[in-house]
């Protein structure tokens, strides 16, 4: 596996231009941003990217995508994902980034091959092997090729790739979709989702960066990196906080004191 990023660089373009023709899975993330712009340097017009559009990812990240797309002169599809109407993710087992990527990757293969594609890659990269990631396991049963971590790229080489290329995400922070923000077992609908979305509106508006509230019934669990956290609870922000949070149906709101971690949901699993 290569160490220095030039040679990570280097392997990225051998494995790119193996494509005859790829789409891009783009999600409006740095990862799959910076792919695309990758294989669009390899590959030129033999590029297209697609992008599931859902409720639970916030709508910025669909103008993001589009915008990318956009500016680098790359066709770009966008399809309606659907898992918000199946019974198997809204039941939110451990099984629901699986069942929810399994569906998504078909129809996106679905989509690529109507236009004549027959490949797709997704932007995960070398680190997201950290963590329980059961997509994962649903892309590589479909076969959807992972370019960056098969190229050795970690997220700091991708952020400093795609700064090195001027892509406006290339310091974006990492957004999980809106179900990882509700304990396993609890089941997933509509109104709880928005909730979600809507205080974690409130915090970015704030100016909270990479901020996470966690959905336990009437509590919500407000999450933001160590050093936002003085901030948070000091007034008059707290109550700024608080009250709107309220309103949209927490009884209580609390704030986590370990700050914002990666994947906190996912600790449940390490007991059993």
């Amino acid at each position: 596996m290569p160490t220095s990023l030039q040679d990570k660089k280097k392997r990225l373009i051998t494995i790119l231009k193996t494509f005859d023709r790829l789409a891009v899975a783009l999600s409006g993330g740095v990862d799959s941003a910076l792919l695309l712009a990758e294989a669009h340097a390899a590959l030129g017009p033999s590029v297209i990217a697609v992008t599931a559009r859902s409720p639970i990812h916030p709508d910025t990240d669909i103008d993001d995508a589009a915008m990318i797309a956009a500016n680098l002169g790359v066709p770009h599809l966008i399809i309606d994902s659907g898992e918000m109407g199946r019974a198997d993710f809204l039941a939110n087992t451990p099984e629901r980034c699986y069942i929810c990527k399994k569906a998504v990757f078909g129809h996106l293969l679905a989509l690529i091959r109507e236009k004549g594609f027959q490949h797709l890659a997704h932007g995960a990269n070398v680190d997201d092997r950290g963590d329980y990631r059961p997509g994962m396991r649903a892309a590589r049963e479909l076969g959807v090729a992972a370019p960056l971590m098969d190229a050795g790229l970690t997220k700091d080489d991708i952020r400093r790739m795609a700064k090195d290329r001027r892509l406006f995400v290339w310091d974006k922070p990492a957004m999980a979709c809106l179900a990882t923000r509700f304990p396993y077992g609890t089941r997933i609908d509509a109104d709880k989702v928005e909730q979600v979305r809507h205080a974690e509106q409130v915090l970015a508006a704030a100016g909270f960066v990479g901020c996470r509230v966690r959905h336990h019934g009437d509590l919500a669990r407000i999450e933001v990196p160590l050093d936002q956290l003085p901030r948070l609870v000091t007034e008059p922000l707290r109550r700024c906080i608080v009250e709107p949070l309220r309103k949209i149906g927490f009884l209580h709101v609390s704030v986590d004191l370990e700050g914002y971690v990666s994947g906190s949901m996912n600790r449940v699993l390490e007991q059993d």
